[in-house]
């Protein structure tokens, strides 16, 4: 059964300083992050309200596979 739910971008990228830290699912820069969902490396957000942006757990937890078995872990 596939986990429902979402991620916001910390907790995709992660935030050292955070109380606790929050560690990285994928350890890439804002930035990065920002730049791979334009090019379609990542996967496209989705708005949960006007300020809110998140992406599904699914998705991440895809790509995550995708990575890992791109990587041969």
């Amino acid at each position: 059964m596939a986990k429902e739910g979402f991620y916001r971008i910390w907790h995709i990228i992660g935030n050292p300083k955070a109380n606790p830290p929050i560690p990285a699912i994928i350890p890439v820069s804002r930035t990065s992050w920002h730049n791979g969902v334009k090019s379609g490396k990542y996967p496209k957000p989705v708005k949960l309200d006007v300020r809110t942006t998140a992406w599904r757990v699914k998705d991440i937890d895809d790509l995550v596979d995708s990575l890992s078995n791109a990587a041969g872990v």
